[in-house]
């Protein structure tokens, strides 16, 4: 299966090796286009999944702050996703089979 983050109209991240962790895909680090992203200073803490970090997505000037997350050092039991990462706030999945 292959999976889109489209934000803006603009394909941010493609992968056909995503990662569904509670109904989230989980891009790994080399499907980002990373000239979208923009290190944000949030941090949110999940019971079992570990600390997360976040990133600012900009598409033609256009900011959707902290729409994308990730575990630099997830806990053991979530360590299939270290530094994948993971969209809400609007930004559309698509899956093609």
């Amino acid at each position: 299966m292959k999976v889109k983050a489209i934000w803006n109209g603009k394909v941010i991240a493609s992968t056909d090796k995503p990662v569904n962790v509670e109904g989230n895909y989980y891009f790994p680090p080399d499907s980002i286009n990373m000239e979208y992203f923009r290190k944000s200073e949030i941090q949110t803490v999940c019971h079992w999944k570990g600390t997360a970090s976040y990133y600012d997505v900009i598409v033609d000037n256009k900011v959707n702050k902290d729409a994308a997350w990730y575990y630099p050092a997830p806990s053991g039991m979530a360590s299939n996703i270290k530094n994948h990462i993971a969209f809400w706030k609007g930004i559309i999945i698509e899956k093609e089979n």
